[in-house]
């Protein structure tokens, strides 16, 4: 066998990975067949922002992908996995801005015209970088059909979505409560408001009676939006507040009469039983507010100072003005107690600012109509969440869910195709640019300044970027529905529930037939990883480190579908040595594949070890098959990691070295076979999820093809299936475990060649462990095995180790000297017991009990418990050398 057909003596997963990139890339075997006959299967890539960079949620999320696509393609499936990315729409804006300001400019400086002209230049400049990045992980999606939110064919998507709509009167323009970021200068929806537990007060006011005979004290977490209030809530049933109802109060500072009013929304028990209602800037006094007629006062601009109708208090900001809006109140002795409250308070997802409620106009819709055919949808199965507990968390919110407000005051973006005409006051939605007014030709249009919500877009990524809406596209026809979502927990509110009421609403069809969810990557602490804490880990430093196919496979393996998973830099340096472990097994086998013939194998041909290996990858190729089938990514990639390290590398291999260097030609042309059959389904399984490593082996095993990408997934070999074989390694294996234990335990030199023992009375059994004596003597070093129903030598000395079938013996003589190890274990033995009264002296102590956390506590007690095990081991083994010493 030549050098170039032999692995290198170490693997280099830089130089393997671009390759292999590069070639699969260029001879297209990521495009699905147009004229196949095969079933499809596919997937939309979740579309990252055009502007971001790749960090580990999106390799998580891209590596499920990429395992889903590759086992589908071997499976027989013609895939389409379908990427793209994101106009982010107020993300990108402020990577522009924040450009500009570096030069002096803001956006307003430059003009709509010019400012969109810049973004699309850094667009252009920086949009391809995630792309790459996840080239970079081996995602192997069809680059040919990258598609991009504000592309030509999704911008006549976004139209035409939006046009039917508000045909339909399901798009509607009000003023209404909406979640205002003041840095960001635009509407967000409420799911795009993180609530933050926050340590903050509670201000306890005075509102005098209109005839200035009493009074009612309300309490407040905002006193600069009292500025706005135009009335006071009382509950209906509460006594003490009954004789105001109906009746004004006056509003401190303002000094303007407001009514009280009785609303049941209101928390008897929170406060004081009064709430003041400022209907423009929260959007449960807004609801009060519409119930009672109350007016609507906004007090605040759209940057957070105060406006006009703050009065004195105008142009401040909305923190400025709360500090002297509580020093008058105190002044005017209004200001009864501050009370320390913990509330949440909402901030934009986006820049984190405190975000203000306002009452602003906006573009909404109408979610009931879109809602209850989603709904129908998920309950009654046509669309599965996986793991299924999803599928309640999405109804609940679907069953109560708001209208939607779809405009942003941004100009990156969609921009809504509605145009006013100012001479006569028509309003023109279109699905092209009109030329004029079709009521009175007037061609001085002017078209609405708000842009779409970014997710609006998206919510038709599924079949926008399949060709809708034309009905005749191939992929449309072919590819939709989609097979499968896969995406995080943490947007199922943002994307998934708006495309699935987008598909079933603009096609008539469900967008994909399974919802694959996934937990969030967490630092080693549990926490979300975000630059404030400085936690995050850079995926691209990894992989210039490790490689790709460990950062994916240290990505998947222990996760279980739906939850949250630590990032654990020593769960990668393990993966790592998982792909030297296979790279070394193979380059083994392949050294020793010299002269090897193909042959077909007979069962008659095989040995027990031969037979348990078969038997064993049989399960391997099920459960995993299984696995994946299921999206259960993390439980395939265990039981592959088991069944590598563990069954082929640390047993199969070595049972069978004495095989490949026997002078039995026959029995090493078999173990050649084996082992050739065996790795090739190892590659093929470990395919998906170290693409790399694993194509990189295959093309060095005989009879391989052009790629392993278009290779079959392995079958099982139910002719080879023996469960017998299985049962007898399976003992052998045990026994051998029990030796090594012994000469561990007792410190036998790892050289030496011991005798050993194995006494049963069950004649079948021994004559099952004499079938695998030649395996058990050469895995535990022994130099003679003896098998027998009675113990010949009752007086001999022997450490013991008692199996339910067996028990096995090990004589000590001239293998250890007696005193010295007696003394070694005693004085390991005196360290244990001093241990044990140390921890169960501090296990007694109350103080210790009763301040300690009790995890803490847990920890010591499982500590006493381990030490007790070692001890009772320790005593056994000194009995043992005693008694040879007596």
């Amino acid at each position: 066998m030549t050098a170039a057909t032999i692995l290198a003596s170490v693997y280099d997963p830089h130089s393997v990975e671009k390759k292999w990139y590069a070639i699969w890339k260029d001879a297209g075997y990521f495009m699905p067949s147009m004229d196949s006959d095969k079933p499809g299967f596919s997937i939309v890539m979740p579309p990252p922002n055009v502007t971001g960079q790749l960090h580990l949620g999106h390799a998580q999320d891209n590596a499920l992908q990429d395992i889903l696509s590759r086992f589908k393609r071997m499976q027989g499936f013609n895939v389409l996995w379908l990427p793209g990315t994101d106009h982010a729409g107020i993300a990108t804006q402020a990577r522009v801005e924040e450009s500009l300001q570096s030069e002096g400019l803001s956006r307003w400086d430059l003009g709509r015209e010019k400012f969109l002209e810049r973004v699309w230049d850094w667009k252009n400049l920086y949009g391809s970088k995630i792309s790459e990045q996840l080239s970079l992980l081996g995602s192997s999606c069809d680059w040919t059909r990258e598609r991009f939110t504000m592309d030509e064919g999704c911008s006549r998507a976004v139209r035409e979505a939006f046009v039917h709509l508000y045909e339909k009167g399901l798009i509607y323009q009000g003023d209404y409560i909406i979640n205002w970021c003041p840095k960001c200068h635009t509407a967000i929806s409420d799911i795009e408001v993180e609530h933050q537990d926050t340590e903050g007060k509670l201000w306890h006011i005075k509102y005098p009676s209109e005839d200035g005979d009493s009074f009612v004290i309300v309490a407040t977490t905002r006193p600069e939006t009292m500025l706005g209030d135009t009335g006071v809530a009382v509950h209906p049933e509460d006594s003490r507040y009954s004789r105001l109802i109906g009746k004004n109060v006056v509003l401190p500072l303002m000094n303007r009469n407001i009514p009280v009013v009785a609303d049941e929304y209101v928390d008897r028990e929170f406060g004081t039983g009064a709430v003041k209602v400022t209907p423009a800037h929260d959007p449960n006094d807004f609801e009060i507010g519409f119930r009672h007629k109350l007016e609507t006062l906004v007090v605040m601009n759209n940057d957070a100072t105060m406006n006009e109708n703050a009065g004195i208090y105008n142009g401040m900001d909305r923190y400025e003005c709360r500090k002297k809006v509580v020093e008058d109140l105190e002044a005017q002795g209004l200001l009864v107690k501050i009370e320390e409250h913990q509330h949440a308070v909402g901030h934009c997802h986006r820049c984190d600012t405190t975000i203000e409620p306002l009452v602003s106009r906006q573009w909404f819709v109408k979610m009931k109509p879109l809602a209850e055919p989603a709904i129908r949808a998920v309950k009654e199965g046509d669309i599965k969440f996986v793991p299924e507990r999803f599928t309640r968390i999405y109804v609940s919110w679907m069953e109560n869910i708001r209208d939607w407000c779809i405009s942003r005051q941004l100009w990156w973006g969609h921009r809504i195709p509605v145009w006013y005409c100012d001479d006569c006051g028509e309003i023109i939605c279109s699905r092209n640019d009109p030329e004029a007014c079709p009521s009175c030709s007037n061609k001085e249009l002017r078209q609405d300044e708000d842009v779409l919500d970014t997710w609006f877009s998206s919510a038709l990524w599924p079949f926008s970027t399949m060709g809708w809406p034309d009905a005749s596209s191939h992929d449309l026809k072919y590819f939709y529905p989609t097979t499968v979502l896969v995406t995080g927990r943490d947007i199922i509110f943002f994307w998934v529930a708006r495309m699935i009421f987008s598909g079933l609403e603009f096609t008539g069809k469900i967008p994909f037939e399974f919802v694959n969810i996934h937990g969030l990557i967490m630092d080693g602490l549990g926490r979300k990883m975000s630059k404030s804490l400085g936690n995050g880990i850079d995926p691209i430093e990894v992989i210039d480190k490790y490689g790709a196919d460990t950062l994916r496979f240290s990505l998947v393996t222990g996760s279980t579908p739906g939850n949250d998973i630590r990032f654990h830099w020593d769960k990668v340096e393990n993966t790592r040595n998982f792909a030297n472990k296979i790279w070394n097994a193979s380059r083994f086998v392949i050294m020793n594949l010299q002269a090897f013939e193909g042959r077909e194998l007979k069962r008659d041909d095989l040995s027990t070890a031969d037979r348990w290996m078969f038997s064993r990858l049989n399960k391997c190729i099920a459960t995993i098959t299984d696995s994946l089938e299921l999206f259960d990514h993390g439980e395939a990639a265990s039981r592959l990691y088991d069944f590598i390290w563990d069954e082929f590398c640390d047993w199969y291999i070595e049972l069978v070295k004495g095989d490949l260097n026997s002078d039995d030609k026959g029995r090493r042309a078999v173990v050649q076979n084996v082992l050739c059959l065996v790795l090739t389904d190892i590659v093929k399984l470990l395919h998906p999820f170290m693409p790399f490593i694993s194509e990189e082996i295959y093309q060095y095993l005989p009879g391989h093809s052009v790629t392993l990408m278009l290779e079959s997934w392995p079958q099982i070999r139910p002719d080879f299936q023996d469960d017998s074989a299985v049962e007898s390694m399976n003992r052998a294996m045990e026994i051998i475990r029990a030796i090594r234990n012994v000469r561990s335990e007792f410190v036998v030199n790892p050289g030496s060649s011991v005798e050993c023992l194995v006494v049963s009375s069950d004649n079948g059994i021994a004559s099952d462990i004499s079938s695998c004596s030649a395996y058990i003597s050469r895995m535990a070093r022994l130099n003679k095995l003896t098998i027998a129903d009675y113990v010949a030598d009752p007086s001999m000395v022997c450490a013991s180790a008692v199996l339910p079938y067996c028990e096995i013996l090990v004589p000590l003589a001239g293998l250890i000297d007696f005193e010295k190890e007696t003394a070694r274990l005693t004085k390991e033995l005196n360290n244990v017991l001093a241990d044990i009264s140390k921890i169960e002296a501090k296990l007694q102590n109350e103080k210790f009990t009763a301040r300690a956390p009790a995890e803490v506590v847990a920890k010591e007690k499982g500590r006493v418990e381990e030490l007790i095990t070692k001890r009772d081991g320790l005593l056994k083994r000194i009995n043992v050398l005693q008694a040879r010493q007596e």
